[in-house]
């Protein structure tokens, strides 16, 4: 199934029809972030990693000791 000239041209005047000048920049935009992050998460390479990392911690705390004071913080303003 191959695509003309005429039939792309067709396609893209009714897009314009239905959406309007105003929005096809932030359908392109949005099309292409969704095709990058389609192609990162099929590749798997570059995954984030939500972990927090040992040395932002202070020296002397674990990350269960790290919580505690906020804890204790929402729990004196109830």
């Amino acid at each position: 199934m191959n695509l003309g000239f005429g039939e792309l041209l067709l396609i893209f005047i009714v897009i314009l029809l239905i959406f309007g000048a105003s929005k096809l920049p932030q359908l392109g935009d949005a099309l292409g972030k969704g095709i990058k992050n389609f192609k990162r998460s099929v590749t798997g390479d570059d995954e984030i990693d939500v972990t927090p990392k040992k040395d932002s911690l202070p020296q002397n705390q674990t990350p269960a000791a790290a919580a505690k004071p906020e804890a204790r913080s929402t729990a004196e303003k109830k």
